[in-house]
């Protein structure tokens, strides 16, 4: 462009402080656009990043001077200020003269928003020269040598020489400041050997731009040094006299060298996009074939990464301030382990890169091709942005501080990877307001323990020969977890729910022959269960799952009243917490320490339980596959877990009380510290006091106000919880609550410890005080809980100590109970009632924190299931594992589902508990006035307390809830429950004499059949259970559906004793000795007539049939008198007690005399199950 035109009349010049106090947005100046180009160049940069708007152009020129700043920065400078330059090829020339810019974007700001000198310029042409141009000066010293011949002189350091080379760039390090001295290094190399040379002279720092990769350069006065930091040790350095020319052509132009692997080959600078992504793709075979040699872990490799050259496109900004960046859409780029560079890159610059190491899948979070800059990387800015910066919607308050802890760690590429993704993960679903980059580093650091990498070298990683940097090995592990926020675990849970659920396999292997009120009543509870680990069962995803919240105390919104909630900022889902037993106890039990609440915790390991309800009414088997039949379902979806599961990111006030504690030792120290932390703070007050004694009457008010507030407390024992329940306590209906008048509620039965204590701020869950335990005699206390208060339900146990703290209030009378008015003369029973009140406070009080005159309390009596079978007390409590759970209808519903509000509950249920021994005893829970229960699947142990122990009319011992009843989920069972324990092992003899209440009901028995006393093969109606042939033989009944029923009754001998077995459904199948086709022909030829029987008369079978050439009838005599006679078995039987006389009188004849004796009845057993020895 020629000056000596007149320039555009819309143009005007504008000062660089005018520019940048003016300037508020971002914008573009192009003195040679027409309205045509300018449209064009607004469409193709809205094209390269979608969603982005281009620069807004305006008409304005600058004029000043380029110098060289600080750090190597270029600058325009005029008289009224300067601003920072960005150039995308620099030359030496433009140093410190006078310019006219007629092309150059300005950025009001960098892309975080955060750059504190303002905005920047940015040359997207030549600037004009308002001078001639003078040159550079000749190179002195009679010429330049080549790099092999400056090689030499390296190599004989002589003092004082000073030296003129010239060659090919190889690499070009960025600039670094180390102790507080700016300087680079870069590379010079011809076909057979490379040179360092080092830069630290201020005046040349601006070098870093002029100086690019693959450019021939000639750098005179160099002096050779020694660099004792490198083992290399010897190193060309940059003079105050040396000067750079750039584009040097010498005498016999060398052959271009390839500058990644020192070869004449071609480079990749002008190799396109998609043919780069072709050469990154070809060697990975290779490579992870190579690198599969060493393994650190299980399941993780170490592999080699390749060093290359890219050129691409910057399309999306992953995280500025980690240096996470995506190239071309599919190509992710870490500037991490570099130097933060002064201008941030921003979506849609053109880059082109030199020295990169190209990793595959380091990550699964991000593109599987990733190039990573270690300090030998050149990154270079072809092509600067053509639209504006933006803002993240959500960034870190520390963003920029991971790249810091990676250089204190020293963690390799796969974990810093893993730990970005995570933290901007956590910036959005995140409920504390603290820096996310620590949390997920800790998270990092915990979960990823490969072996840390040692300190980097940062001259070995420039300069050595073959390179070595952290990038040149890196983990890659498949089964790094997946972090998902609470909502999106909810949401993908709801979507699996009913797509996962095959109805025919919710039902047992006999279901063909259930009943339409079986099969409905089978279909109204399932149960789905998903590990977080992919390793230990099923899972939601394909790695394991990490989940990050703060637990909580239920809601009023909880689903789930009944257990502690995880929280974050997107959604709450209910939990069934447990813990591990400390001493010498071993196990799990309930949560009872309240130090957990408001902890910031990450969740490492967790069962996803979704519980589904389904109200239906098929008709039969055959009908399960047309969804018309089901008429309402829902799901509830909570989790399972042990606190030894969790760590703690963010502990509560009360945490950290707790782990001071904790510990052999810990108690007496940490009472110690804390005395004297209040000392020193009592101390400081008074000093504080005397140094203002003027405003010592306001300043003690002040202190009175805010630091010090009064409130009450005592310390109790949990002795007794009752079960949760809808109750009316009088208290009118409140917000949230369904039916007038009742209210959500519990009591406690607790032991007093001592006397209530008076204190000037809150003690939380500090150590238990010698006051405190100071009073009269132990005293019990009701405490009774409703609304509100109920949320501490899920933390308040039996047998454990708290502190209950009232706030606000210096009145120890608000903690004494009342009683119960008496007579003269009559002894009352009852304890003192107290309402817990909204704003009370309850704080667990552990084994440290106790006075050692006030121990542990025993626990209270816990029963096995055995145990409850010879316990005489009416109400018993005890312990045991669930081995199957069934809902149970009343008469309001079919599919034993009622309504209440919006949802569908379960109005009962019919547990089956077992031990250690395989006994196993059935309770039956009335939840018709209490809140569902979660938690009591089939595997967990439950702990039943205020249980009802009652016999059936068999004589059979069952448990039935109270209403003081509760039910506590001591342990979670793993994902992979193997079931319950085998049943015990006896013989007919002994079962027959145990005939007395309290027997074992459940046992396998081994024997042979002796004789058949009955097979029963029908078809009956699905509806009335009436006979089915070609229609149901009821005839009010119009159904249209059948199924087949069979059963049979056997005599088993031990030789101990014999027994009469029932054998029905699905079990008969293998009794009859029959496979598939013969049984289901079976069934297909007795529709016709629809029901056989087959009985002994005499010592023959017989039947009610009067077709005896029927070939069915002949084919099933001959089966029961041959086949089934004959097999030895082995038979998990139900035992049915009666209440019947155990003996029998019998006639016997011989001859013309008759005898009477009394005959023991043998015992009624029900098949279970069948197996053949």
């Amino acid at each position: 462009m020629s000056l000596t035109h007149s320039l555009p009349v819309s143009y005007r010049f504008l000062s660089v402080s005018q520019l940048v106090s003016q300037q508020h947005l971002s914008c573009v100046s192009n003195l040679s656009w027409s309205t045509n180009q300018q449209r064009a160049w607004d469409k193709e940069a809205e094209l390269t990043a979608p969603g982005h708007r281009a620069l807004t152009r305006v008409n304005l020129l600058l004029i000043g001077c380029l110098t060289g700043g600080r750090g190597g920065e270029w600058r325009l400078t005029d008289s009224s200020g300067s601003v920072r330059c960005e150039c995308v090829s620099p030359s030496p020339l433009w140093l410190n003269r006078p310019v006219f810019l007629p092309h150059w974007n300005y950025i009001s700001h960098d892309a975080s928003g955060q750059d504190q000198e303002g905005g920047f310029l940015e040359l997207i042409g030549c600037p004009e020269l308002l001078l001639p141009d003078q040159g550079l000066a000749a190179v002195r010293g009679g010429g330049a040598v080549g790099v092999s011949e400056a090689a030499g002189l390296v190599r004989h350091r002589v003092r004082g020489q000073r030296v003129s080379v010239f060659g090919q760039v190889g690499s070009l390090c960025p600039l670094l400041v180390v102790g507080g001295t700016p300087f680079f290094c870069f590379t010079l190399m011809d076909s057979t050997t490379s040179l360092p040379v080092l830069v630290k002279e201020v005046s040349h720092l601006w070098w870093s731009g002029c100086v690019t990769a693959g450019q021939t350069v000639c750098v005179t006065v160099l002096r050779v040094c020694v660099l004792r930091r490198w083992r290399g040790n010897h190193i060309l350095c940059v003079t105050e006299d040396s000067q750079l020319h750039a584009d040097y052509t010498p005498i016999g132009t060398p052959t271009p060298v390839d500058i990644r692997s020192n070869t004449p080959v071609d480079s990749l600078e002008n190799t396109p996009v998609d043919s780069q992504m072709d050469v990154m793709s070809q060697p990975q075979k290779e490579e992870e074939d190579s690198g599969s040699g060493e393994e650190a872990e299980p399941n993780v490799r170490i592999k080699q990464s390749r060093v290359i050259s890219y050129q691409g496109t910057v399309t999306e900004v992953v995280n500025e301030g980690a240096g996470l960046y995506v190239m071309d859409g599919k190509v992710g780029l870490c500037l991490a382990y570099q130097p933060t560079a002064r201008r941030k890159l921003r979506l849609g610059d053109r880059l082109e890169l030199h020295h990169v190491h190209f990793l595959f899948r380091p990550c699964p979070d991000f593109p599987p091709s990733m190039l990573c800059a270690c300090l030998r990387s050149t990154i270079r800015i072809t092509a600067f942005s053509r639209v504006g910066g933006t803002l993240p919607s959500h960034r870190c308050p520390g963003d920029g501080l991971l790249p810091r802890l990676l250089l204190q760690n020293n963690r390799g590429v796969a974990e810093y990877l893993w730990a970005c993704h995570l933290s901007s993960q956590l910036s959005v679903s995140l409920v504390h307001q603290q820096c996310v980059c620590i949390l997920s580093w800790r998270l990092m650091e915990m979960l990823r323990t490969t072996r840390r990498q040692r300190p980097r070298d940062i001259y070995t990683e420039m300069l050595d020969e073959p390179h070595v940097c952290p990038l040149s090995q890196y983990h890659v592990d498949p089964s790094v977890p997946q972090y998902l926020s609470v909502s999106d675990l909810i949401g993908s849970l709801k979507d699996s729910c009913w797509s996962s659920m095959s109805l025919r396999s919710l039902l047992p292997t006999d279901a063909s022959g259930l009943t339409r009120s079986q099969i409905n009543s089978s279909l109204s509870w399932s149960c789905r269960t998903l590990s977080s680990d992919p390793q230990a069962g099923d899972s939601l995803r394909r790695r394991p799952l990490l989940l990050v919240g703060v637990l909580e105390l239920p809601s009023k919104t909880s689903e789930l009243k009944h257990v502690l909630q995880l929280r974050d900022a997107t959604a709450a889902v209910c939990c069934v917490v447990t813990e591990t037993r400390e001493g010498e106890e071993e196990g799990q039990r309930s949560c009872f320490n309240t130090a957990w609440i408001g902890c910031l915790v990450g969740v490492l390991r967790f069962t996803m339980v979704t519980e589904r309800f389904v109200q239906s009414d098929f008709p039969s088997y055959q009908h399960l596959d047309q969804d018309r039949f089901i008429t309402d379902k829902h799901c509830r979806i909570y989790l399972q877990f042990s606190l030894s599961d969790l760590h703690i990111l963010s502990p509560s006030v009360a945490m950290e009380t707790h782990l001071r504690y904790k510990g052999p030792g810990g108690n007496v120290a940490a009472r110690k510290q804390t005395e004297e932390e209040e000392e020193e703070r009592v101390e400081r007050k008074r000093r504080k006091r005397r140094e203002e004694p003027d405003s010592s009457c306001s300043a003690s008010s002040v202190t009175l106000t805010t630091d010090s507030k009064p409130c009450v407390s005592m310390v109790i024992r949990v002795e007794q919880k009752e079960g949760m329940a809808w109750r009316n306590t009088g208290v009118g209906q409140q917000e949230g609550e369904e039916e007038a008048g009742l209210r959500l509620g519990f009591s406690v039965r607790a032991a007093l410890i001592g006397s209530v204590v008076t204190w000037g701020r809150d003690p939380k869950n500090g150590p238990m005080t010698e006051q405190e335990a100071e009073g009269e005699g132990c005293r019990k206390v009701a405490l009774v809980f409703s609304g509100v208060c109920s949320r501490w339900f899920p933390i308040l146990q039996s047998g454990c100590f708290y502190r209950l703290v009232v706030a606000n209030t210096a009145d120890p009378s608000i903690l004494i109970g009342c009683g119960v008015p008496g007579r003269s003369g009559v002894d009352l029973h009852v304890d003192s009632t107290l309402q817990v009140r909204s704003d009370w406070r309850f704080h667990t009080l552990t084994r440290p924190l106790l006075l050692n005159t006030c121990g542990q309390a025993p626990p209270p009596a816990v029963l096995t299931v055995s145990d409850v079978y010879h316990c005489r007390s009416d109400l018993v409590g005890f312990q045991g594992v669930v081995s199957e759970r069934l809902n149970l209808s009343d008469r309001t519903t079919q599919s034993g589902l009622r309504r209440t509000g919006s949802e569908q509950v379960c109005p009962g249920l019919r547990l089956t508990l077992c031990d250690l021994s395989g006994r196993s005893l059935q309770v039956y829970l009335d939840l018709s006035h209490a809140p569902y229960p979660p938690g009591l699947l089939p595997g967990n142990t439950l702990l039943l307390s205020g249980f009802q122990r009652r016999l059936s009319r068999t004589g059979s011992v069952y448990c039935s809830s109270a209403p003081i009843s509760c039910v506590t989920v001591t342990a979670v069972s793993p994902h992979r429950w193997s079931g319950p324990p085998p049943s015990p092992r006896m013989h007919l003899g002994g079962w027959s004499v145990a005939c007395e209440e309290g027997g074992v009901t459940v046992a396998q028995v081994r024997g042979h059949v002796v004789c058949l006393l009955l097979l029963q093969l029908q078809w009956v109606c699905s509806d009335c259970g009436r006979k089915y042939t070609q229609s149901c033989s009821h005839p009010q009944c119009d159904s249209t559906s059948s199924v087949f029923q069979s059963s049979a009754k056997l005599v088993i001998d031990d030789g101990t004793g014999e027994a009469h077995v029932w054998v029905s459904g699905g079990l008969v199948r293998p009794l009859l000795g029959l496979d598939e086709a013969q049984w289901e022909g079976l069934q297909r030829a007795l529709r016709v007539r629809g029901h056989i029987r087959v009985y002994p008369r005499g010592r023959s079978l017989v039947t009610d049939e009067a077709d005896s050439d029927w070939p069915l009838l002949g084919f099933l005599l001959s089966t029961c008198s041959s086949v089934v006679t004959r097999q030895s078995l082995v038979l998990t039987c139900r035992r049915k007690f009666t209440r019947h006389t155990p003996e029998d009188v019998r006639r016997f004849s011989r001859g013309d005399r008759d005898f009477l004796t009394r005959l023991t009845r043998p015992p009624q057993l029900t098949c279970l199950s069948l197996t053949h020895t």
